[in-house]
């Protein structure tokens, strides 16, 4: 029986949530920029695909008030309605996944309100991932000790310049144009970033993310929390440190309130 999708659209968590699906641990997290009167652009979505696969994805939503959400929302749950409709093979989820994406930058143009998204996704199959971006919306996989196996650029003109090697990740934490970001969901240029296959060890973690953590807190930072330990509680600490620093600059860590949404996952067994 096919399961259904789990959206997380407008939400202001309490705490982390947490999941088991195909023989992996998600905890997932999502809330609004701290004093923020407008309604959480971020988005997020867990899409089951048999019973040893799935998809997950966050979104954030570009555009102000009301326009970042609904984009964000459109491109979810379209990508899910597209996996859920198209895809009856988990072999073939690529296919569903692109087509997906390419629906939803249609959809999102046609809203004609100027508004946009970013879009990270990471299919999941039988202990085998691959990650999909579109943005600055960040994937990070690390293993057990801390070493990163893959991380995205993101599709900026201050992350391609750090790519480069022509800016410090810490020149691009204070960079006043990173905000500035140059590929999107609902734009007619418009590309997709497509990863490689990686076979997860029991207990890599998989991380995405929207720049509301990868701009308050230092790569480094993040994966010395999320490398061990219980999944939720490293959650939490990543939610904790970063809202903490979203309140006010102290010494020279960053502070950039915002949009907060988090999503990681790890086998839960080997397979």
């Amino acid at each position: 029986m096919q399961i259904s999708p789990l959206y997380f659209l407008q939400q202001d968590s309490d705490a982390p949530e947490n999941h088991l699906l195909g023989g992996a641990e998600i905890v997932v997290y999502s809330r609004r920029s701290p004093e923020k009167e407008s309604v959480n652009e971020d988005a997020a979505a867990i899409i089951p695909v048999g019973d040893q696969s799935f998809v997950l994805v966050v979104a954030d939503g570009v555009g102000g008030y009301s326009g970042g959400e609904q984009a964000s929302n459109l491109t979810l749950q379209l990508l899910a309605e597209t996996i859920t409709k198209d895809c009856q093979d988990p072999a073939l989820l690529r296919v569903s996944i692109l087509d997906g994406i390419e629906r939803a930058n249609t959809a999102v143009r046609k809203l004609n309100t100027g508004s946009c998204t970013t879009l990270a996704a990471v299919e999941f199959n039988a202990g085998e991932i691959r990650p999909y971006h579109v943005g600055d919306s960040m994937i990070l996989v690390c293993g057990q000790r801390g070493r990163i196996h893959y991380q995205t650029i993101s599709h900026s003109p201050v992350g391609f310049a750090v790519e480069s090697g022509m800016l410090s990740e810490n020149d691009a934490l204070h960079h006043d144009e990173r905000h500035l970001v140059s590929n999107v969901v609902g734009d007619e240029h418009m590309r997709i970033e497509l990863g490689p296959a990686l076979k997860l060890a029991r207990r890599d973690t998989v991380l995405l993310a929207s720049d509301g953590l990868f701009d308050n807190l230092r790569v480094e930072e993040i994966v010395s929390i999320i490398c061990s330990g219980s999944l939720t509680k490293s959650v939490q600490q990543l939610v904790t440190l970063a809202r903490e620093r979203m309140a006010g600059p102290t010494s020279d860590v960053p502070s950039k309130p915002d949009d907060l949404t988090i999503c990681v996952l790890r086998r839960a067994s080997a397979s």
